[in-house]
C-alpha cells in the first residue's frame, strides 16, 4: 500500500520531541468557541502529514503547564519559515488561554507528532466523515489528495456533521477539494436533519468496499457508531480524539484498547501509536 505523497512510511514520533518557538500570525474566532490560529515557525520544522498533530502552549507560561494537542489544519513552507494552521474548540482553561492570544504572541510547538493517514491507490472512491472539529485533519487530507496525489474532487465525498448551522466550520474549504458534500445537523438548521453517521449509513450501499476508502474523525460515539455499521471488508481509518498529557507516549494517559495481529486485546497510545487507527482494530469497552 503506497503512502501519501510518496513519502516513506507512516512516520511516528519517538519519545524525544522537537520543540519550536512559533509566532502567532493570526487567531480568530470563526464560530462561537471555534478558533483558527495561524502560527509561523522556523524553516527547520519538519513537514507534517495529514492526520498528525502538534502540542502547543504559550511560551514561558507555567499555568497551565501541559501543552494542548491540536490537529494540523494546513501547512505551507516559505523561503525563510513555514506556517501551520490549527483549528480548535475552546474546551477548558488551556484552550481558553490559547483563544485569547493576539498577533505576535509566542508559543511553544512540539511536533509534528503521531502517525498519518494511508492512501491506497487501488481505492478510487474516497469518503470522509467528520464530526465537529474532526473536519481539521480530514479537510487537510482532502487538500493533499487533490494537490499532491492528483485525486479528482469528483471521486471524493465529504460527510460533515454538527449540532447546528452555527457550529458548522470549514465548509468553504471542503468545497474546494470535494465534489460531493453532505451536511448534517442535529437540529436540521443546515443540510439534513440527522446524525452524520445515519446519513452515511443511508448511502452505504453506494460504496463498494473493493474500491472505496473511508476516513473519519470526530467524537468517540460517532466513531463507535461507524464501527457498528461497517463490515470489516471496508478499508476505514479513523483519527481518535483523546485527552493527552505528554504527546509522546511517556505517560500512557491516552491508551485505547485495540486488537493485535493475532486478534488479542492489547493497548496502544493514541499520541504515539495513533492518532490514526484502523477502525476494525479498535476494541470498544
Amino acid at each position: 500500500m503506497p503512502w501519501l505523497c510518496g513519502l516513506k512510511g507512516n512516520r511516528k514520533n519517538s519519545m524525544a520531541k522537537d520543540i519550536y518557538i512559533g509566532e502567532v500570525f493570526r487567531n480568530e474566532e470563526v464560530r462561537e468557541d471555534f478558533f483558527l490560529m495561524r502560527v509561523t515557525l522556523p524553516s527547520r520544522f519538519v513537514e507534517p502529514r495529514p492526520g498528525q498533530f502538534v502540542m502547543i502552549r504559550i511560551a514561558g507560561l507555567n499555568d497551565p503547564f501541559l501543552s494542548r494537542p491540536i490537529s494540523i489544519y494546513s501547512f505551507a513552507r516559505g523561503r525563510s519559515n513555514c506556517t501551520i494552521e490549527l483549528l480548535f474548540r475552546v474546551a477548558g482553561k488551556g484552550t481558553r488561554i490559547l483563544a485569547g492570544l493576539i498577533k505576535g504572541s509566542l508559543v511553544e510547538v512540539s511536533g509534528p507528532l503521531g502517525g498519518s493517514f494511508q492512501i491506497d491507490d487501488q481505492k478510487k472512491n474516497i469518503v470522509f466523515i467528520a464530526g465537529g472539529i474532526g473536519i481539521a485533519p480530514l479537510s487537510w487530507f482532502a487538500e493533499n489528495l487533490c494537490r499532491k496525489v492528483c485525486r479528482s474532487s469528483d471521486a471524493m465525498t465529504f460527510y460533515l456533521g454538527a449540532q447546528s448551522a452555527d457550529a458548522l466550520i470549514g465548509l468553504n474549504r471542503v468545497h474546494k477539494y470535494c465534489g460531493n458534500i453532505i451536511v448534517c445537523t442535529d437540529d436540521g438548521s443546515a443540510g439534513r436533519k440527522a446524525l452524520v453517521t445515519k446519513a452515511f449509513q443511508k448511502d452505504l450501499k453506494k460504496y463498494d468496499p473493493v474500491d472505496t476508502a473511508i476516513y473519519a474523525c470526530g467524537p468517540r460515539p460517532m466513531i463507535r457508531a461507524l464501527s457498528g455499521m461497517l463490515d470489516t471488508k471496508y478499508f476505514c481509518q479513523v483519527s481518535l480524539e483523546e485527552r493527552m498529557a505528554c504527546g509522546v507516549g511517556a505517560c500512557v494517559g491516552c491508551a485505547v484498547a485495540v486488537k493485535d495481529e493475532l486478534g488479542n486485546k492489547t493497548y496502544k497510545r493514541v499520541c504515539a501509536d495513533g492518532p490514526v487507527f484502523e477502525l476494525k482494530d479498535i476494541v470498544w469497552e
